[in-house]
């Protein structure tokens, strides 16, 4: 295989060290649609979450660094700033796959005390196309399924989840576990251009109510809520109501946070499809990556009024709030 042909600047650079060093000792194994993607000898696979303030999830899991699904408001970009990669739209475009996953998972699991949790998903969904082909989440699952006594969570926007749907009742027998499908809309043609390469929010929620009539418990996870586009009540009303019912056992909301290199791709999309929106947002996020405390604490009002009218009153808080932290502030997450 060519040794990552895309990526001639990385080579040729004398000092690049740790994951910048790695990526670009990487092999291109096929694109697609503008999309390639390389191998990535990781170092380790288990990653403890770093941040200044203290979070419910210990461990971090990333099968894949980058995402193909495109969402125009995706945080992660960053994380491919660490491989020497500025340009926000390689986040989507050039996927690297990690390699010997399972086994890397197998020596490290030690590490991982009573008590402490493991998020699947915070950087990368875990299901993107590549897992149809590469199966590191596969080979991840097969192995915490050998294991017992942990909590676990999965985020994701992919309906592909369900494939795995009798590994995840394995690791459901020994372990707490619970699957968070991604839905900030339930207006299709909405979702395609926020999302262009995801699965259709019908197709998720459809996921949802299948792992949970198998199950596996899951809920959906209404975040990021976009200012002007996607709060309206009307419109987290029919996400609430949609994932009543399709059996979902929670339900929370987070409002987005922008990064200056997510701005770099959500500003021209804003241009793009939402012009009026653009100095609204700008003026929003001149000087911060979050909303004012304000907005999200309404928002949080919100959809716990829309849950006690939907019958979701009771759903798994504790999740809902780890999950809530992950997507409140960027990680350090590699």
């Amino acid at each position: 295989m060519a040794s990552l042909p895309l990526l001639p600047d990385l080579e040729s650079r004398p000092k690049l060290v740790g994951i910048a060093r790695i990526a670009a000792a990487g092999e291109s194994l096929r694109e697609g649609h503008d999309v390639e993607y390389f191998t990535m000898g990781a170092r380790s696979l288990l990653n403890r979450v770093v941040s200044q303030r203290s979070l419910p999830f210990t461990w971090a899991i990333n099968p894949y660094r980058g995402c193909e699904f495109a969402c125009k408001y995706c945080y992660a970009r960053y994380t491919h700033e660490f491989m020497e990669l500025r340009d926000g739209r390689e986040f989507e475009q050039k996927i690297f796959v990690k390699q010997h996953a399972a086994d890397l998972l197998r020596q490290e699991l030690r590490r991982v005390k009573t008590g402490e949790s493991i998020a699947i998903g915070t950087a990368t969904d875990p299901y993107q196309p590549a897992e149809r082909r590469f199966e590191v989440t596969r080979g991840i699952l097969e192995e915490l399924a050998r294991h017992s006594g942990l909590e676990i969570g999965i985020v994701t926007k992919s309906n592909l989840v369900v494939r795995d749907v009798e590994i995840l009742r394995r690791i459901g027998e020994n372990n707490r576990l619970f699957v968070h499908l991604t839905v900030t809309t339930v207006n299709t043609e909405l979702a395609r251009i926020l999302e262009p390469r995801a699965p259709r929010p019908d197709l998720r929620m459809e996921a949802v109510r299948q792992l949970n009539l198998a199950g596996v418990e899951a809920g959906v996870n209404l975040a990021p809520v976009l200012p002007e586009i996607t709060d309206s009540p009307r419109d987290l009303e029919a996400v609430v109501k949609a994932a009543s019912e399709a059996g979902a056992k929670s339900i929370f909301a987070m409002p987005l946070f922008l990064k200056p290199c997510s701005a770099a791709v959500f500003l021209p999309f804003l241009e793009e499809h939402f012009p009026a929106q653009v100095e609204h947002y700008r003026k929003r996020y001149a000087d911060r990556a979050f909303l004012p405390k304000g907005y999200g604490e309404r928002l949080s009002q919100l959809v716990a009024a829309l849950r006690r009218k939907y019958g979701m009153a009771g759903s798994r808080r504790r999740m809902d709030e780890k999950l809530g932290a992950l997507h409140s502030e960027q990680l350090g997450l590699f």
